[in-house]
């Protein structure tokens, strides 16, 4: 099969095929990654010294230094207490708007994704209070479950993301306007997220519809609305101004996306130590510990996936594979619909940074081929890859929320369901008009 698609058994294609069956014996993904590439250098007859020198050389890149500060700052402000004054502030806003929690959810994990830059880190830090509002206003808790997957999968989209970053170092692309050029989209697909909340069955709370304050009770509840919200602004302003300091800083040339990541990580502690006064040296060492676990485990994946690139480059995997796609048809569309498709399929079985690593190398080089603008195709990649995190078997957000709520992984990803099918929509019209992510990059060019 694999010749009559131009394509031979040599080594590069065997270590693909080993990786898929090492996942399938349940083998880490960053292990699988590394077991396969040795084996292939094995084949070709390279000696195992170069393993060292790769890894090495795969991970010493300045780029990927936004990776962990971007995971810490967004634990500290989950730690901090900063996500939830941010939630409490939208509740008042906007959660006596239609839909209640579920707008104050969707909001808040928009919002939160121009802090935090990654789907599980949102999920954990921000899923347990908007599951629990999302449940007293009357949605099903898998359903609210599904909507905060959904959203926090928006992370990677939302700059900053570490998705993006990943994709900038390995298309040795500009990562500020990936950031701006994936704002627009981001907002369409929350956008769409919204537009899926009236199809959602909800239930009567009993009492009947609660108040805002009820949810999340304030000490100045009984003051009128206006008050309340300036109070609560007043309350949640050094959070919500954040996106403002990272994206501010970026897009003004104050400092570059992984300068910003040390920024955001300061501007985290300054507020939990001098504005809300909830820093201690027991929070930061607990969030310094779940961040360092979290990076370790994308950096690991990072680092042995240089050696999967170094195999698929020395094997010329990237021009067998190539070569294969554009034999496909003469229509880019076509191809393109293949990719998408090859992406969402893989998105289902692997995380983000590994399809990342294994599937760019070949993908990119037909992108160019065939003229495409690099920094609307990452876009494309990023909404591919935000769906695969809240899409079974492994789609690690659905992992994360069954962590937190303690339901069985099925019922969230049924109560996901609505929103992939708006979020697959949403993609083939990111696709369909290029002009949604080009846009500001033009304008701010």
């Amino acid at each position: 099969m694999a010749e009559m698609i131009g394509i031979d058994m040599g080594p590069g294609t065997q270590m693909l095929l080993v990786f898929v069956v090492l996942l399938f014996l349940k083998v880490p993904v960053a292990f699988a990654l590394g077991l396969s590439s040795i084996y292939a250098m094995w084949v070709l007859g390279f000696g195992l010294d170069l393993v060292g020198d790769l890894i090495a050389t795969g991970i010493a890149k300045f780029s990927l230094l936004a990776i962990p500060f971007f995971i810490l700052a967004g634990t500290l402000m989950g730690a901090l207490g900063i996500a939830e004054r941010m939630i409490r502030f939208f509740r008042v806003l906007i959660g006596g708007l239609p839909g209640g929690m579920g707008v104050v959810g969707t909001v808040v994990c928009l919002f939160w994704g121009a802090v935090s830059g990654s789907g599980p880190a949102s999920v954990a830090a921000i899923g347990p209070l908007i599951i629990k509002g999302m449940h007293e206003d009357g949605y099903s808790r898998s359903f609210a479950a599904g909507l905060v997957c959904t959203g926090a999968a928006l992370s990677i989209v939302i700059p900053p993301s570490i998705g993006l970053v990943i994709y900038g170092v390995i298309a040795e692309t500009s990562i500020s306007q990936l950031f701006i050029a994936a704002i627009i989209p981001g907002l369409f697909l929350g956008v769409l997220m919204l537009a899926t909340l009236p199809f959602a069955k909800k239930s009567s709370p009993a009492g009947g519809s609660p108040s805002v304050e009820a949810l999340m009770p304030m000490p100045d509840a009984g003051l009128p609305y206006g008050k309340r919200l300036w109070r609560s602004f007043i309350d949640s302003f050094w959070g919500l101004v954040t996106p403002v300091v990272i994206l501010g800083g970026i897009y003004s040339g104050a400092f570059t996306p992984t300068e910003a990541a040390i920024v955001a990580t300061v501007y985290a502690i300054l507020v939990g130590g001098l504005a809300y006064r909830t820093l201690s040296v027991a929070k930061l060492y607990e969030a310094t510990v779940a961040a360092s676990a979290s990076s370790a485990v994308v950096m690991l994946v990072v680092a042995y996936a240089s050696l999967f690139g170094w195999v698929v480059t020395v094997d010329d995997l990237v021009g067998q594979y190539s070569s294969a796609l554009l034999g496909l048809s003469d229509n880019q569309w076509v191809i393109l619909a293949v990719i998408m498709l090859i992406l969402l399929i893989a998105g289902m079985f692997m995380d983000a940074i590994t399809i990342m690593f294994i599937a760019l190398p070949i993908f990119l080089p037909v992108s160019r081929e065939l003229g495409w603008d690099p920094v609307w195709f990452g876009v494309l990649v990023m909404v591919n890859l935000a769906i695969g995190l809240f899409t079974p078997p492994v789609g690690i957000n659905l992992y994360v929320a069954a962590n937190i709520t303690k339901l069985p992984l099925e019922r969230i990803a049924y109560g996901a369901l609505p929103f992939l099918v708006t979020c697959s929509i949403g993609l083939a019209i990111i696709a369909a008009f290029p002009q949604m992510s080009q846009f500001l990059v033009n304008v701010l060019r």
